[in-house]
């Protein structure tokens, strides 16, 4: 194998491997990990992680504090707990309270 193949295979190796491992990192920031959970009702306007109901797209588009269809990824177990102003809590399903008309 001459120099310039045998460069042109290590590179080809080196990319590879780039590859893989941004892919695996990748792969691991999408998985919300298993220590949290979705919690409705308890992310700020613009704060939420996404899904925040009609009218909206994703992550940071609630229009509303607390609004009752946005949601928050918290540390599992504690969402049923939160205290909230107004006498809110936050909820493991999304709520009809707060929820701006479009």
């Amino acid at each position: 194998m001459n120099r310039t193949n045998r460069m042109a295979l290590l590179g080809s190796l080196a990319g590879l491997l780039a590859v893989a491992s941004t892919t695996a990192a990748v792969a691991a920031d999408a998985a919300p990990a298993a220590d949290k959970e979705k919690c409705y009702g308890v992310a700020l306007k613009g704060k939420n992680d996404c899904a925040a109901g009609p009218g909206t797209t994703c992550a940071g588009t609630s229009k509303v504090d607390y609004q009752g269809n946005a949601w928050a990824l918290v540390p599992k177990g504690t969402c049923a707990t939160m205290k909230l102003p107004g006498n809110r809590m936050g909820s493991l399903a999304a709520q009809q309270r707060d929820v701006p008309k479009t």
